[in-house]
């Protein structure tokens, strides 16, 4: 389960973003303009065992929060959500190194 503590502050996340794993599930979480000037919180998860920008977009799977400390509370709470919904994804990931080519 990914805990709050897992991730760096809001300070850190303000100037750059923050990428983390966990059982086979690779996660990125940013921030990001939106509409009049607003900043969101995206989070992305995808599986082992590539990087963010080795995976194919298909793979990755994204949400977004307000950028706030109960932002990142609501993506943690969605990551672990996502964990648990597609367990057996996250299990297999890291033998997947012949998959993409």
């Amino acid at each position: 389960m990914i805990q709050r503590d897992d991730i760096l502050s809001m300070e850190f996340l303000k100037k750059t973003e923050f990428t983390g794993c966990h059982q086979g599930m690779r996660y990125r979480l940013e921030g990001i303009s939106a509409d009049e000037g607003e900043k969101r919180l995206r989070c992305t998860i995808w599986p082992e065992p590539f990087n963010f920008f080795k995976t194919p977009a298909e793979e990755k799977e994204s949400a977004e929060f307000p950028f706030t400390e109960e932002g990142v509370a609501e993506a943690v709470a969605w990551m672990n959500g996502r964990l648990s919904e597609e367990k057996g994804r996250w299990e297999h990931a890291g033998e997947q190194w012949d998959k993409y080519r």
